[in-house]
């Protein structure tokens, strides 16, 4: 039994490459808890596809129980070339952040120093914002089905469900992060499409514009989503924090990926911010099974992900240590982010940021 100054971290290794990144990242953790004395405990879960595959469940009974025990899960990734595509996905990832309530889904776009962006002229000081991704509700409910499926009249039918509580709890966590965000601008811009989805879309512009009030400090913005696709890659240096919805979310957080690097460098967190909430932390990367071994993928991203981790947990000391180490990795040493062309193996990455910590 740990005390309540223990940090306790699930591990879930998952598929392909995970495991390898997952490693690096514990090797960080170690370091900087030492550096910094807090007190941390980990304990590994074999969920994953290999364990689907062995014995055809993806979580077994009492697992989201006993992951519920935990202050945060830290996730490689899942996804196995020989399980149909979704089974994990929905099983796993769709099934902690809905059974724990993880409402807010986190999504730093930031550029670190001597990593590639495609976009010309722009480098770290114009992309450095966050995507506040609603987590639970929207199109992800599973809410529809087929008539005459597989005949030529077939009709499919998938409702969005949005929720004032949904919707609330998020936009608010949003305005309270960009007041405390260390960014000049407190800005606050909604990602919706009001001009079409008049039902769910204007719950989340109203709900948005009665929080707004209490919050007269930061600034109440609005994008329409196609809007919103085309700022960011011409003007990404216009944002401060985004909060949309879960669909929207998902399309706009992998456009913001590319725009800092690609997914070797971006990471996420599902967060459950209440009181004693668990919440979950990945790199965005996938599992990458053919790299699988090879010691090539890059672990930036589950290092990234280990630091968003950290700062959930009340060690922002230790992730903003973690970020600056990071930084002068990618800055100076790495000579690519791409798997296989990065100048060092997987673990040597680990060990320069390690070297860095100090």
């Amino acid at each position: 039994m740990s005390d309540s100054n223990t940090t306790r971290i699930a591990v879930i290794g998952g598929d392909g490459t995970g495991p390898e990144v997952v490693a690096e990242g514990l090797k960080v953790l170690k370091t900087v808890a030492q550096l910094d004395g807090f007190k941390y405990e980990t304990k590994s879960f074999d969920y994953g596809g290999d364990r689907y595959l062995k014995t055809g469940e993806v979580l077994p009974e009492g697992a989201v129980d006993e992951l519920s025990t935990f202050d945060a899960i830290y996730l490689g990734a899942v996804g196995h070339p020989d399980v149909a595509p979704g089974i994990l996905e929905k099983g796993l990832l769709l099934d902690l952040r809905f059974q724990l309530d993880q409402y807010i889904n986190l999504r730093p776009v930031k550029l670190f120093p001597g990593v590639e962006t495609p976009l010309a002229g722009k480098g770290p000081d114009d992309i450095d914002f966050v995507v506040v991704r609603e987590n639970t509700e929207d199109l992800y409910c599973g809410v529809g089905g087929f008539l005459k499926k597989g005949t030529a009249d077939e009709v499919a039918t998938q409702a969005a469900v949005y929720t004032r509580k949904g919707c609330e709890r998020c936009i608010r966590w949003a305005f309270e992060y960009t007041r405390r965000r260390d960014n000049p601008k407190k800005m606050l811009t909604l990602v919706a499409k009001t001009n079409v989805l008049t039902y769910g879309h204007d719950l989340w512009w109203r709900t948005f514009q009665d929080v707004a009030q209490e919050y007269p400090d930061i600034k109440a913005d609005y994008n329409h989503v196609d809007a919103c696709c085309m700022w960011m890659v011409k003007n990404p240096e216009y944002y401060d924090v985004i909060v949309t919805t879960n669909m929207f979310g998902d399309i706009i957080t992998d456009l913001g990926g590319i725009l800092q690097g690609g997914m070797g460098v971006a990471a996420g967190g599902n967060i459950n911010p209440e009181p004693g909430g668990t919440s979950m932390f990945e790199p965005m990367g996938g599992s990458a099974p053919k790299y699988t071994g090879q010691g090539v993928i890059n672990p930036i991203a589950a290092v990234n992900a280990m630091a968003m981790l950290l700062e959930q947990a009340g060690h922002a000391a230790s992730a903003q240590r973690i970020h600056r180490a990071i930084m002068t990795v990618t800055g100076t040493k790495m000579q690519s982010q791409a798997a296989g062309r990065m100048g060092y193996s997987t673990s040597e990455v680990g060990d320069l940021v390690v070297e860095q910590l100090g």
